[in-house]
């Protein structure tokens, strides 16, 4: 059987991190200097909204992406039309991603220069809400249509039932397939529901197409999804570490055996599935198949439009009967700080943008990701013809619906980055790359890497 590899140098865990939120969500790495109780430096792009409309109420809102400040510039416009009595002049600031959050930290614990709303990706959320939380709770929003959200990604922004962000997307992981590819080996991908199915498809794939059936990232997209999966976590839902459980052990490794027992992997070409040398890679029909959540969609058009009409999307692939057929991954949460002198207008203008019926909806007309609120997804505007449609098929919102009371979630702890630094920067390449460690090993030494800090 063939081996396939690829060689490449291992990218900065913070870029790693940043990608989480995927295509403009990781802010081009942007996902920054500390700096006074404003964001240091200029912004990289200003946008205002409502600046013609006299009396008009101005809220600030900071971003690390700039469809992010587009969205919601567009969601100012709309509200002004139908708030005539009520209008708002909001100011987007997109800044790079580092810099962003660092300096709405300080700024929240400084006790002032905090903007009215803010972007705050998933792995620097934990940061905001430590101590006195000087983030405004959401719940009263929301509460009379908590039953139409998927309330995994709710929880992932709040704590003690307590939500402090409004999703951008719910990030529903997903088997892509390249069918060109498939039909070449004579796969067939409505056959395959198990992992082992995966597998033995995997390696027909590899035997007729000559080209690996996937590839792993050397980054914690490589182990979390699988993980989350089989309702595993690297903390508890009480903020243990269990990293190095048996079940992530075991998890740990099944991907190496993708790659190095059963040889139906390589690793990811630039190390993550949002480098320009993959993007290149799958482009030229270099792997049957990517594992990546919804939100990635908008990277195949972007960066991939030589696999147009070629791409099906399918749920993930299950271990056994009890796991999840998908898992919510990456993204952004938008908050209200505490520091706005109109808390209650920014909170209705948020729900308006990003929480309501109509707002999710938007998330999927405007930026292409899978809306967090369940309900919109049978909606006509969600099914009327567009790009990714085009790209894809026209049952992307049949499959999540078949799927949508098996969202898996995820623990995010204050020291959660940590761990995924850990991951990106040790445990995958010693595991995967170079097999110089058994996952026993890697793990184990990663959890005697992050306890002392959990300790500080």
């Amino acid at each position: 059987m063939k081996r396939f590899w690829h060689y490449s140098a291992v990218v900065g865990s913070m870029v790693l991190l940043a990608a989480c939120g995927g295509d403009d969500e990781n802010g081009g790495n942007a996902d920054g200097d500390q700096g006074g109780n404003e964001a240091d430096g200029e912004a990289d792009e200003v946008v205002v909204a409502g600046e013609d409309i006299e009396g008009a109420t101005e809220l600030t809102f900071w971003t690390f992406a700039e469809t992010h400040a587009t969205f919601f510039e567009n969601a100012t416009e709309r509200w002004n039309e139908e708030n005539e009595d009520n209008p708002i002049q909001l100011t987007a600031e997109v800044y790079p991603f580092d810099q962003m959050h660092n300096n709405l930290l300080l700024s929240l614990q400084s006790g002032s220069g905090a903007p009215d709303l803010a972007d705050i990706e998933i792995a620097r959320f934990p940061n905001f809400l430590l101590g006195d939380v000087q983030l405004e709770p959401l719940n009263d929003l929301i509460d009379d249509e908590l039953d139409n959200f998927i309330t995994e990604r709710l929880d992932i922004y709040g704590q003690d039932d307590t939500y402090y962000g409004a999703p951008t997307h719910l990030g529903a992981t997903v088997m892509y397939y390249n069918t060109e590819i498939m039909d070449e080996a004579g796969v067939d991908i409505d056959e395959i529901v198990t992992w082992d199915d995966y597998i033995e498809a995997g390696q027909q794939v590899v035997e007729q197409a000559d080209v690996p059936m996937t590839t792993i990232s050397t980054n914690w997209y490589g182990l979390w999804p699988f993980v989350a999966q089989r309702g595993s976590d690297f903390f508890d839902e009480n903020g243990e570490l269990t990293l190095a459980n048996d079940m992530n052990i075991e998890t740990l490794q099944f991907v190496s055996d993708l790659v190095n027992e059963h040889e139906i992997a390589q690793v990811t070409p630039g190390e993550h599935n949002h480098s320009e040398e993959y993007f290149g890679f799958m482009n030229n029909g270099g792997a049957g198949s990517a594992l990546m959540p919804l939100f990635y969609m908008s990277s195949f058009l972007a960066d991939m439009p030589d696999l147009s009409g070629k791409m099906e999307i399918r749920p993930m692939p299950v271990f056994d009967e009890s796991d999840a057929r998908t898992v919510g991954m990456g993204g952004t949460g938008t908050s209200v700080t505490s520091q706005s002198d109109n808390v209650d207008l920014a909170k209705e203008f948020l729900y308006f943008a990003k929480m309501s019926y109509e707002g999710n909806i938007n998330l999927w007309t405007e930026l292409g990701f899978d809306p967090p609120r369940w309900d919109v997804w049978d909606d006509e505007e969600l099914l009327a013809d567009n790009e990714f449609y085009d790209y894809f098929h026209d049952d992307i919102f049949d499959i999540l619906l078949g799927i949508r009371d098996e969202v898996e979630g995820v623990h995010i702890m204050p020291n959660t980055p940590d761990v995924l630094d850990e991951i990106d920067t040790n445990v995958m390449f010693n595991v995967i790359r170079e097999q110089a460690q058994t996952p026993q090993e890697a793990l184990e030494q990663a959890e005697e890497s992050i306890r002392p800090r959990m300790d500080d």
